[in-house]
């Protein structure tokens, strides 16, 4: 579990709400409910966006039973700020979308306290929305751990990666709260022991619709299954560099449909062969990363030029 704690005080719980990357993307087959099994390794990023709780005068007295009341609920616990250039309806944010399937659980499990203090939820922004850096499952994920502290719920992280689940396949590897394999749809999810690494990581301007991507004829999909046993004894075949058979299946559509991403991955590929590191996507967004070698990690100067001829903003960052 996260516990980034940045600031605390008697009503205020500051926490970071981190970004990640993954370091290869398969997709091994679609699912009769839609959704796509994937095989990836997910790795948290010491870099990302702030959620500030803060607790209101009052209390407020659940008076009815069922999963439907956790909306009208969600709505007299929860003020959202900073949100509101992401979602204009704060219905459709995943971070009120968290609140209300935390209530339905705990409506569903009877973990309803007498009364709940309500909560202010401060939303401070960093990262790029569509990036494939995890920003809003990251947010979610936040807020289902803070307030299930907030509120005393109780729940274990298990059951917590299981309400996750429920707003989002991303979701749970941030409750998870370490670097991990992961299948399914995301929620399996099994701990993965790897080198301390520094990034450069890129995010150009750049929006290609998940459904589009999703639905794209020349989207693999059908990438062989791995054990997770081949996965963790492979790891030097993904974590520097990116040997066969790892790599991000989105990459060759992303790149067709969005030239910024392909002229941010042209860069770093340009700086292969001193960062010795292999460059690529993360997930199925825009963000490119570069993974540095330890022996570059301390030139600074070589690090900030390499920043500043960045065709578009660029961000040194450290695993979690």
């Amino acid at each position: 579990m996260i516990e980034n704690i940045a600031a605390s005080s008697a009503s205020t719980m500051t926490r970071l709400s981190p970004a990640k990357i993954n370091l290869f993307l398969h997709i091994t087959g679609k699912r009769t409910d839609g959704y796509h099994d994937l095989q990836t390794v997910f790795r948290l990023l010491d870099w990302g966006d702030y959620l500030h709780f803060s607790l209101m005068d009052g209390a407020v007295i659940p008076t009815a039973d069922g999963e439907a009341d956790a909306d009208t609920l969600c709505h007299q616990l929860l003020v959202l700020e900073g949100a509101e250039t992401i979602t204009t309806n704060i219905e459709d944010n995943l971070i009120f979308k968290a609140a209300r399937a935390l209530l339905a659980a705990a409506i569903a499990s009877n973990k309803l306290p007498k009364q709940l203090t309500p909560v202010t939820i401060e939303l401070d922004k960093h990262l790029p929305m569509g990036a494939g850096l995890g920003g809003g499952s990251s947010n979610a994920a936040t807020t289902l751990l803070a307030l299930n502290e907030i509120w005393a719920f109780g729940f274990s992280q298990d059951e917590m990666i299981g309400i996750g689940a429920t707003v989002g396949a991303d979701v749970p590897i941030f409750i998870f709260g370490q670097d991990a394999i992961a299948m399914g749809i995301g929620e399996k999810l099994t701990a993965i022991n790897l080198p301390d690494q520094q990034y450069l990581v890129l995010t150009p301007e750049a929006h290609v619709n998940t459904a589009k991507l999703f639905a794209h004829p020349k989207l693999r999909r059908d990438i062989n299954s791995l054990s997770i046993d081949t996965i963790k004894n492979q790891s030097n075949d993904y974590v520097q560099n990116l040997n066969t058979p790892y790599y991000n299946v989105f990459t060759p559509v992303v790149t067709s449909l969005a030239p910024a991403v392909a002229e941010a991955l042209d860069y770093l590929k340009g700086l292969e062969s001193q960062a010795l590191g292999i460059a690529r996507m993360t997930g199925s967004g825009s963000a490119v990363f570069l993974p540095l070698d330890v022996s570059i990690a301390n030139d600074k100067n070589l690090l900030a030029k390499w920043v500043e001829e960045a065709p578009c903003p660029a961000y040194l960052v450290d695993n979690l």
